[in-house]
């Protein structure tokens, strides 16, 4: 059951960033670009995924257990630390740049996008790149 609930959320996840125009680099860009040819079309896709977000986490408050009854773990850090600072910079210069996030990311890759690929391979060299620092700061912080 969880693994079909899975696949349909993400299918669902996947048609919605491609008919809202997320996965299409040349649209974020111009959404980006608030000097130049701006479209604000994607704020509406923002929007109404903040009033969705905030109806699933208003009717979740307080549970233990997901709908299909998986333990329900959600974040508990409320500080804005240095590490949340720098990680939301590097996302967003990225976001920037390429104009793709990981979730676009993965359907430009599924479509065969080579674009979508590179991202990908980027962002994982990123995942990695922060685990061996946070594993030499760990080491360095117990000597």
């Amino acid at each position: 059951m969880y693994t079909a609930a899975s696949f349909a959320a993400g299918l669902v996840f996947g048609f919605g960033l491609i008919v809202a125009g997320m996965a299409n680099p040349a649209k974020v860009l111009a959404f980006l670009d608030l000097s130049g040819n701006w479209d604000p079309s994607l704020a509406l896709v923002m929007a109404g995924a903040i009033v969705v977000g905030a109806g699933a986490f208003a009717l979740m408050r307080g549970k233990r257990r997901s709908l299909l009854g998986a333990p329900l773990l959600l974040p508990t850090a409320r500080d804005i630390d240095r590490r949340l600072v720098i990680g939301s910079l590097v996302f967003g210069i990225g976001w920037g740049l390429a104009g793709i996030c990981p979730g676009p990311a993965l359907v430009l890759a599924g479509t065969g996008i080579a674009k979508g690929w590179i991202f990908l391979a980027a962002m994982l060299a990123g995942n990695a790149i922060f685990e061996v620092a946070e594993s030499a700061g760990r080491r360095a912080r117990k000597t």
